[in-house]
């Protein structure tokens, strides 16, 4: 069993940093939006969005962890070697802890957006940071806990790929609504297809503890089928983003973007057929494929967006 001799590896286990990119992606490709179209990138402005991130990824892992802790309890007792020890069941933090510091890193999140907004001359950054917080609390905590009762998936779409991005770009540039937010419309349909994927270890679990997940209600067969259709849907939005805003998302960009996501997409489909209820290391593989069609493209948009005046092209 795995063993967590200090304070700081407990921690450091709670907040899961295998996770982190799923925030740190769709956050930098917030600041390549935000760079395409401002006339002056605010250095500040990108501090800002990066102290959000960093707060509100805590703040999420930690809660979804309290939150959760009666169904990982009920998958912890179902498969005891299916899955990795829990923080909150397998005692490696106490419950209340996990709590106060999930609160407090939420707290700490609300008070960047506010701050930021002062500073910076931005309302809508204070309005955005309340949204991105306030999605989270409606995803897992009471009264709403969506998550729990269907529209989970909806909603972390919604918090990943749309306000979270925008919140970044808005950091950035200054500006509310710009064109190139249009590299969203690609980003969307992917986020949406790992927030799906998310449930697909827990079918059985969730189901047994009341959790309305696409996995756990449907199935695992049509929730698979769901990802890689959504897949394919973000791949064919940006490509058609490519060819309806060239400015935006030029095709010498949307050709490497679209080959790393469909190389993963290659290998997600090959591992489909194995990942089905209960399997769970065909499951990881199975996530992980899908992981680097998503982190990895978006990342290479974002890098390849930022460079843009750099480059002769």
């Amino acid at each position: 069993m795995t063993t967590f001799p200090t304070p700081l590896s407990r921690w450091r286990y709670a907040l899961k940093p295998a996770s982190w990119p799923k925030l740190l992606v769709p956050a930098l490709l917030g600041v390549a939006i935000g760079a395409l179209d401002a006339a002056h990138v605010s250095g500040r402005g990108v501090a800002f969005g990066a102290l959000f991130v960093v707060f509100d990824l805590c703040a999420i892992v930690l809660l979804n962890d309290w939150a959760d802790r009666d169904v990982d309890r009920i998958k912890r007792q179902m498969f005891p070697k299916g899955c990795s020890p829990k923080t909150i069941p397998d005692g490696i933090l106490p419950a209340h802890h996990v709590l106060f510091a999930g609160i407090a890193a939420a707290l700490a999140a609300l008070i960047v957006g506010v701050v930021g907004a002062v500073w910076l001359g931005l309302p809508g950054a204070a309005v955005g940071g309340v949204i991105g917080v306030g999605i989270f609390i409606a995803y897992s905590l009471p009264p709403l806990r969506l998550n729990y009762r269907g529209g989970g998936e909806l909603l972390e779409m919604a918090g990943v790929g749309v306000a979270l991005p925008w919140l970044e770009a808005h950091f950035v540039s200054g500006r509310l609504l710009t064109p190139a937010d249009a590299l969203l419309i690609g980003f969307v349909p992917l986020c949406l297809a790992s927030a799906i994927a998310s449930g697909l270890s827990d079918e059985v679990s969730d189901r047994r503890g009341g959790k309305r997940t696409v996995a756990s209600v449907f199935g695992n067969r049509l929730a698979r089928r769901m990802v890689e259709t959504l897949v394919l849907v973000g791949v064919v939005l940006w490509g058609l983003t490519a060819v309806a805003l060239p400015s935006v998302l030029p095709a010498w960009i949307a050709a490497p973007v679209l080959v790393v996501v469909l190389w993963s997409f290659r290998k997600l489909r090959q591992e489909s057929g194995q990942a089905t209820t209960n399997a769970f290391t065909p499951q990881a593989r199975y996530k992980a494929h899908l992981h680097h069609a998503i982190w990895r493209g978006a990342t290479l948009l974002a890098v390849l967006t930022l460079a843009r005046p750099w480059l002769p092209l």
